[in-house]
């Protein structure tokens, strides 16, 4: 679920410290924390910049409010300044709706053939192309993780990783409207009395979970020594050099005799035991990722449909928002900006009716 960014004092605050964070080169040192403060510094700076500009023109009108009482001449300049307030509370506002804290990360991106056999992985394969040519446009590079081609050139499935470099136009907040079933109604190549078919594929779309990382309390932990023992148990250390090292909370067990002294068997040990610590990390957020990708498609078929491509009338249709456009075959060369753009636009409407109702 979506959080608030924060009250305005709140948001001001938080852009002065990440801003003073942000010029302290020792923060530079570790590159996934300049990076977190990066992102989320370009997400505050829209709010910041629209609430300054509204503080100045506020006090620019009424300082012209002022000088109009001595010299009418600055009445009109008084008036256009106060014209201009209304719609920057708007877009101040806007900024204001509650932000989904994952805007700010890049994308994995799926696309899976559905029902229809041929066609539908011919499908598959436009719509990744059609992803491949947006990233583009925006400037993300794209890495392809995964890709099952079909013997007639479509994509059984394809798995790409999508990343901004520019903090001020990152990839979830636009491609997040994605996820869902997509159904195209055209004649297939593999048709032979020319008739239209229709058949579907999925899109699944997942912010890039951040690196894990691992922080071990030694309360958590408990540390037994003994003798190493070689084969058939004989003992082949006269000191208590091996090492067995309990992760309590998980029940995770590490036991080191390798080296021969205590100390490099538990430097060891606790190597071997944050690696697993780090690989259950993983599985749990592997876990909690399949259930959101569930959530966006249950079943890739003809019935659960979040967008359709019409070919035979250059039409796309996107049925949540009552978007249609006749330019069909520019959006499958990447031009997504008006679909998503209207998506976009709903979203917002839609936060800001519950926020005037609450």
């Amino acid at each position: 679920m979506a959080e608030p960014v924060g009250n305005l004092s709140e948001i001001l605050a938080e852009y002065a410290e990440t801003e003073q964070a942000l010029s302290d080169p020792a923060v530079h040192a570790d590159q996934a924390v300049a990076r977190r403060l990066g992102r989320r510094f370009a997400q505050l700076a829209p709010i910041v910049g629209a609430a300054r500009e509204l503080d100045s023109v506020r006090a620019d009108e009424q300082a012209a409010r002022e000088l109009a009482a001595e010299d009418p001449g600055f009445a009109l300049e008084a008036d256009q300044l106060a014209a201009r307030i209304p719609d920057l509370e708007n877009r101040l506002r806007e900024l204001l709706i509650p932000k989904d804290p994952n805007d700010i990360k890049d994308v994995i991106l799926e696309v899976k053939a559905g029902e229809g056999g041929d066609e539908s992985a011919l499908f598959a394969g436009d719509l990744l192309r059609m992803y491949l040519r947006y990233a583009e446009r925006q400037g993300w590079t794209t890495e392809v993780l995964d890709d099952e081609e079909t013997d007639l050139g479509g994509h059984k499935s394809a798995t790409v990783a999508i990343r901004s470099r520019d903090l001020e136009n990152p990839v979830w907040q636009r491609l997040k409207y994605e996820g869902g079933v997509h159904r195209v109604q055209r004649v297939p190549v593999t048709e032979s009395q020319g008739r239209i078919h229709t058949s579907a594929a999925g899109v699944l779309v997942m912010p890039e979970a951040e690196d894990v990382e691992v922080e071990i309390d030694p309360g958590d932990l408990r540390i037994d020594v003994y003798r190493s023992s070689g084969p058939g148990g004989q003992s082949v250390n006269t000191t208590d050099s091996a090492v067995r090292i309990t992760h309590i909370p998980t029940g995770v067990v590490v036991a080191m005799q390798n080296e021969k002294s205590q100390l490099q068997n538990r430097e060891a040990g606790m190597r071997v035991l944050r690696s697993r610590l780090l690989a259950l990390a993983e599985e749990k957020a592997a876990e909690a990722a399949s259930d959101a990708r569930r959530s966006q498609v249950r079943t890739v078929d003809r019935s659960e449909r979040v967008r359709t491509y019409n070919f035979a009338e250059n039409r796309i249709a996107d049925h949540r928002v009552n978007f249609k456009a006749y330019n069909l075959d520019q959006v499958l060369d990447g031009a997504l900006d008006d679909v998503i753009d209207a998506l976009i636009k709903a979203d917002n409407d839609a936060a800001l009716a519950g926020d005037s109702q609450s």
